[in-house]
């Protein structure tokens, strides 16, 4: 199994992707959310210049944010110059769109959106939808350095419910998923992507990246220490966050998981005057756990959202996965211990994959 990491987009922190290429990690995947990061594409250039091995790509470019266009011109240029090591990750972007107050692309939106952009990542023609026209595009002058359609971009769907994931069957080279709790929600993961898909999936070819946050736990430590929570609260905040914004948006009540939370929750984000809420939902988002939100980390919260274990836990559990077709595991840790991660995880976990 691949080993990755999810990298918030920061134009001065290119040093910890160089770092992962030297730990032996296998991808870099550069988030995208303009109101919360750096932008990816400038982060994955300077990437580009400074490795020569690992695989960088966007983690995942958010389809609502640019057109199809905007999008194929910048994975393509990443190509050229990182040929032969560029990814195309895609997605609807919950936080990148919520976190400006704005819905995500709906799933018909999502679905023409990757008919659009499939083409264009190979440099041929597609049609663009531009109000109530159709218009065929294409990159006119592919062959003159600006760009590299030559090396293959692989494009990699981000689902997460049934008709995301059978988008990915129908579009995708690969997908991006939360990360499944167990063989056997793999493979229902599994059956949902082949059945949005016109021909047989090869499962060998397909790509399948599950994102988590991992801590390998010391002998004797508890799965809710300080040092659990420093290295991979802010991928559980996260997942609160989202929750959050599907009762806000949609009426929706929170996981039963999320119960001993909610009211106090609710409450203090009620607090923020509702023309700027939005902004401060996704504050901290996947990098830090505001203050005010510490003492909702909770073992039961870290352990349903996270990979926390033993080295030897860790390993069983991505074994087995392995084995349900899973190919790469993608860490998210919370950004200031993330070299801390980084080291950890290259030593306990990369060489027995």
């Amino acid at each position: 199994m691949d080993v990755g990491i999810c990298v918030p987009s920061h134009v001065g922190d290119i040093d910890y992707v160089v770092r992962a290429e030297e730990l032996g990690y296998s991808h870099a995947w550069l988030a995208d959310s303009q109101m919360l990061w750096s932008d990816c594409y400038a982060a994955l250039a300077l990437a580009a210049d400074k490795t020569s091995r690992i695989n960088l790509g966007t983690g995942v470019a958010i389809t609502g944010t640019r057109p199809a266009s905007i999008n194929a011109a910048g994975i393509a240029t990443i190509n050229a110059l990182a040929p032969g090591r560029t990814f195309f990750g895609v997605g609807a972007g919950n936080t990148a769109m919520r976190v400006m107050g704005l819905p995500p692309h709906r799933i018909a939106q999502y679905d023409r959106y990757l008919g659009e952009i499939k083409p264009l990542l190979k440099g041929q023609e597609t049609q663009m939808q531009h109000g109530s026209r159709e218009i065929p595009i294409k990159h006119v002058m592919p062959d003159k350095g600006f760009v590299n359609f030559e090396d293959t971009i692989p494009m990699y769907v981000s689902g997460f419910g049934p008709r995301s994931l059978g988008l990915a069957g129908k579009h995708g080279d690969g997908a991006v998923i939360t990360f499944p709790a167990s063989p056997v929600v793999m493979e229902k993961i599994w059956l949902t992507i082949e059945s949005g898909a016109a021909d047989e999936i090869n499962r060998d070819e397909f790509y399948m990246t599950a994102m988590t946050a991992m801590v390998v736990l010391d002998k004797g430590e508890a799965a809710d220490s300080d040092r659990v929570k420093h290295e991979c609260g802010a991928m559980a905040m996260a997942t609160v966050h989202y929750a959050y914004d599907q009762y806000r948006n949609f009426g929706h009540q929170p996981p039963n998981h999320l119960s001993y939370l909610w009211d106090d929750y609710v409450e203090m984000l009620e607090a923020v005057p509702e023309e700027r809420r939005h902004q401060r939902i996704h504050l901290g988002h996947n990098c830090w756990v505001t203050p005010e939100e510490e003492k909702f980390l909770t073992k039961d919260l870290l352990q349903s959202t996270c990979l926390i274990g033993t080295q030897d836990e860790l390993l069983e559990k991505l074994d087995a996965l392995s084995e349900a077709g899973m190919d790469q595991v993608m860490n998210l840790p919370n950004f200031d211990p993330r070299f801390e991660v980084l080291q950890r995880v290259a030593k306990d976990i990369i060489p027995f994959v």
